[in-house]
């Protein structure tokens, strides 16, 4: 099978009647040798990330141009369906909070897509990772954080055409440049969303801790599924804790769930990171209420994305009074094998 990172197709098919696979016209083509020397032989000492898919490693390309490189493994959970994906989502978009893609290679069974290289790694590793790797993030750089998420998604739901579902917003999803700058990655899941399509339904695929229960149960595929993600991901990033590994109380409530008991008792700020010292109380628990509303069980409740922003910023009213509960799905489900 071949597989050509040049031209466009007028194809809406990623495999034409020839066999060839088309991806998006301006993503440059490297050689296995480029990317081997880049890597000085994928050295584990360059290995910055890895997961079911592979593994990530920083490169310094001839030019000295630094790059990270995501060498899918043979037995990798992300086909080839989902490399394309991933090519022809990103290549023809540029947004601030998007990573940006840079090139792909394919030589026999090696598939590997080079991205910008981002200096603070994942917010998951920045945030929720060892000790030895986390960043002290003040409460200025964690509101950016969610500011530029919020815009990155704002763009690929309203702006981008067609629109596009990412399917997993998720901490390590999400990476930071080197002035902290929030970028999207990781658009091997994602789903253009027509402006005359309503829903999607479609076989599972994300991460358990931040699925919206009406796609994790249904298959049922909108933006709002996104948003739920957003809320569960602003939860993390105002606590330090993992939505999926860390549990409250007696009952071992996940985060979403302590969240909702603290507001009905009037104590939402104590979910705060107890490593943020100083921070202006009457924002965080904007962004907290934010994040409850982005999470209601209902889908139809939540705001959209742009609307998201301004809450945030400060540019909406929230109406309290119109919050319901969030929903929350915690048992396993049985899915294809790119759930993870």
């Amino acid at each position: 099978m071949k597989i050509c990172c040049f031209g466009i197709r007028k194809s809406n098919h990623a495999v034409d009647e020839s066999g060839e696979i088309s991806a998006a016209h301006n993503v440059r083509l490297f050689s296995y040798n480029e990317l081997r020397s880049a890597t000085r032989n994928f050295h584990p000492t360059n290995k910055i990330g890895g997961g079911g898919f592979g593994v990530v490693y920083k490169g310094i390309l001839r030019d000295e141009t630094q790059v990270a490189i995501k060498s899918l493994s043979a037995e990798s959970s992300q086909g080839v369906r989902e490399f394309l994906t991933e090519i022809q989502m990103i290549s023809t978009i540029r947004h601030p909070n998007l990573v940006q893609l840079i090139g792909c290679c394919i030589e026999g069974n090696n598939r590997m897509l080079v991205y910008e290289y981002l200096e603070n790694n994942s917010l998951a590793s920045a945030l929720l990772g060892s000790k030895s790797r986390r960043i002290a993030l003040n409460w200025p750089q964690r509101a950016a954080i969610c500011m530029g998420t919020a815009h990155g998604l704002a763009f690929l739901h309203e702006e981008a055409e067609p629109h596009i579902v990412h399917r997993d917003i998720k901490a390590s999803n999400v990476l930071l440049d080197r002035d902290l700058t929030p970028k999207i990655g990781d658009f091997g899941l994602a789903k253009l969303f027509p402006d005359n399509v309503t829903h999607i339904s479609t076989r599972v695929a994300g991460t358990m801790g931040y699925l919206a229960p009406e796609y994790a149960l249904l298959g049922q595929l909108t933006k709002k599924a996104d948003i739920y993600s957003f809320g569960v991901l602003t939860l993390e990033i105002i606590s330090g804790r993992s939505s999926t590994k860390a549990a409250w109380g007696e009952d071992l409530m996940i985060l979403l769930e302590w969240t909702w008991k603290l507001r009905a008792e009037n104590r939402l700020l104590e979910i705060v990171d107890p490593e943020l010292v100083e921070y202006p109380g009457e924002e965080v628990l904007r962004f907290i209420k934010v994040a409850l509303f982005c999470t209601q069980a209902a889908s139809q409740q939540r705001p959209s994305m742009t609307q998201v922003v301004e809450m945030l910023s400060n540019g909406i009213t929230l109406e309290e009074n119109t919050l319901t509960p969030p929903g929350i799905h915690k048992n396993p489900i049985r899915t294809s094998k790119n759930f993870s």
